[in-house]
């Protein structure tokens, strides 16, 4: 949908919204992704770029747009020193091309390069001096698919830096790296849809299979043209989108040179009709023009293709996976950052439990220079006994230098009085936070990820000692759809810790099978049996332990299994943490539901 015609629209919105305008800030929005907020015609505006492959994107954006702290790439930190206080001098669209360039001038002078994050005031002087050098740079935005990229180079085309490196082994044609001098991409051997008259248009057909699709051929031989501007060229001349070339005849021709002249109309005209398409209320579709051929769909109008594209962006399934990906890591990231305090809490205890085991060899000592007290000499300066040598204070009578060792053990035992409950409790609090991350890793659906927030943000409340009104209001985990066997049989996996307890101890009965990655931080996950234990439930069952645990990418994992009735929480310990008996183990391979044919939990 980023054809030629959406970025021309795009270029024409930002040429009257931002040309002249001052960078007020650069952020970081994902892993190949920035913004550039933006303060024209009295507002602000955050240019958003992302080159991400899944999904590309380029629109502008009222909305103030939040940076992504942990994520700080050379490009964030170029932008920074060579945009960021100056202003948007050009935008420009090459020939029919999926490309925008936006041209930027700074003053600049070296020590006063702003590389730091502050916005600049909206209404702020220029910190420059008249005498300080004008730099011009250019943030060239190429939006094609997986090959998409944000590219920023200097006044004389020389690359500073992109969003993704593209080396010579990864594409000889055209490398794109710091450095080097920009090119565009290579152009293709195609027509040029503006000046192809109607007998050029003939001979096209007549060169194709005449059982060929004409939308198809469109595609293939007209420069630009993307494959719903060629279904609407189709549609617009012969009211269905559906036709052979060979079914259309000499006559017609002009027709469908009629139907490309009006889809491409808004290039010379620059009149935008911005729409987005919808159908049982999910986006399939934006537009700069209004697509007759998506009768199909609801259609909505906006006041801009920056719009129509936000909103897009904003509900369609498509963009969910990057969302979802995005939430997860971040996610994850604080609950691993939570993690490795706790693991170096725990490795500081077991230091001191270490200590203290010294505190036996102190009491020990006393109870030798006891035994040995009529042995040792006034001045004496150590003592060899049962094969220790004891140093003693020469200073101190025999009795005294006892008591002396008697009383660094009191203190050192009082010290770690509750040093074993301490590891203890750590011990758990670090099997939590394993099991979490693991299951925030291993999230598939927003669901999921949101229910583990939560659930994170409960314990970083608690353990703050704080009490969050959130956390108080917090609804009761939502009950897991099961998968059901072609037995009958129905599988419970539990998705966070409180998901985890609920299938164990609420939803499951005394003698349902229990499963868990042995030893390693992951899923429970239940079997409720239709009728007598079949090895395919507990095949299947097992596969799926296997899968929700971070053992998901080893190639065979042990799961236990025990009856339900075997499996107790952890008392005090945070929820998911239990412990178990009776338990046999299965060594399984890990496998997602849809391999093995499992029905339920959708969506």
């Amino acid at each position: 949908m980023f054809d030629t015609l959406t970025m021309a629209a795009l270029a024409d919105e930002l040429a009257g919204r931002i040309i002249d305008g001052r960078i007020q800030k650069v952020i970081q929005i994902g892993d190949a992704a920035i913004g550039l907020e933006i303060y024209a015609e009295h507002q602000r505006r955050v240019l958003i770029a992302s080159a991400e492959s899944r999904n590309p994107h380029l629109y502008l954006s009222p909305a103030r747009v939040t940076a992504d702290p942990d994520r700080v790439t050379p490009l964030l930190l170029l932008l920074r020193k060579y945009a960021r206080g100056g202003w948007i001098t050009g935008v420009e669209q090459p020939r029919l091309e999926r490309i925008i360039r936006v041209s930027i001038a700074k003053p600049f002078y070296p020590g006063k390069h702003g590389e730091d994050g502050d916005e600049i005031p909206d209404d702020g002087e220029d910190d420059f001096g008249p005498e300080g050098e004008l730099v011009h740079t250019h943030l060239i935005i190429e939006l094609m698919g997986r090959h998409s990229n944000v590219i920023f180079t200097d006044d004389a085309g020389k690359i500073l830096d992109v969003a993704k490196r593209v080396t010579p082994q990864m594409s000889r044609v055209r490398p794109v790296l710091p450095g080097r001098i920009y090119e565009p991409p290579p152009p293709q051997a195609k027509h040029d849809p503006r000046s192809l008259s109607a007998p050029a248009l003939a001979a096209l057909m007549a060169a194709s299979p005449p059982d060929s699709d004409l939308a198809g051929l469109l595609v293939r031989s007209l420069a630009g043209f993307s494959p719903q501007m060629a279904r609407e060229a189709v549609y617009r001349a012969f009211d269905t989108m559906e036709l052979a070339v060979g079914a259309v005849s000499p006559q017609a021709v002009e027709a469908l040179a009629g139907g490309l002249e009006a889809v491409l109309a808004p290039l010379e005209t620059g009149h935008w009709e911005p729409s987005g398409y919808l159908v049982d209320g999910v986006p399939v579709a934006f537009s700069a023009i209004r697509l007759e051929h998506r009768r199909d769909a609801e259609e909505i109008r906006y006041g801009s293709i920056s719009e129509a594209i936000e909103r897009y962006l904003a509900a369609s399934p498509v963009a969910q996976p990057v969302r979802h990906a995005q939430r997860r890591a971040k996610l994850a990231l604080r609950i691993g950052n939570a993690r490795e305090r706790i693991a170096a809490r725990l490795r500081s205890l077991e230091e001191e439990q270490e200590r203290a085991a010294l505190a036996e060899q102190w009491r020990t000592m006393g109870e030798l220079i006891y035994a040995s007290i009529y042995q040792i000499q006034p001045g004496q300066r150590e003592l060899e006994t049962d094969g220790l040598h004891i140093p003693l204070d020469p200073a101190r009578s025999p009795s005294e230098n006892a008591q002396s060792y008697f009383e660094r053990y009191r203190k050192a035992r009082s010290a770690t009085a509750n040093l074993p409950e301490l590891v203890e409790r750590t011990w758990a609090e670090l099997a939590y936070l394993e099991q979490l991350e693991t299951l925030a890793n291993l999230a598939e659906q927003f669901d999921d990820i949101e229910q583990l927030r939560r659930e994170w943000e409960t314990y970083d409340w608690e353990r703050r000692g704080v009490t969050s009104p959130k956390a108080r209001r917090e609804p009761a985990p939502k009950r897991p759809r099961p998968y059901r066997t072609a037995g009958g049989d129905m599988i419970y996996v539990g998705h966070n810790g409180r998901q985890n307890e609920l299938i164990t101890f609420d939803i499951a009965g005394p003698d349902d099978l229990w499963f868990h990655a042995r030893g390693l931080p992951g899923a429970h996950v239940i079997v409720q049996l239709n009728g007598p234990e079949r090895d395919e439930a507990i095949e299947k069952a097992a596969a799926l332990a296997a899968y929700y645990s971070s053992g998901q990418g080893s190639t065979t994992v042990d799961v236990d299994t025990t009856r339900r009735r075997y499996v107790r929480k952890v008392k005090g310990g945070q929820p998911g943490l239990v412990t178990y008996r009776e338990e046999r183990t299965l060594r399984v391979r890990p496998q997602n539901p849809e391999n093995l044919g499992l029905e339920g939990r959708p969506r």
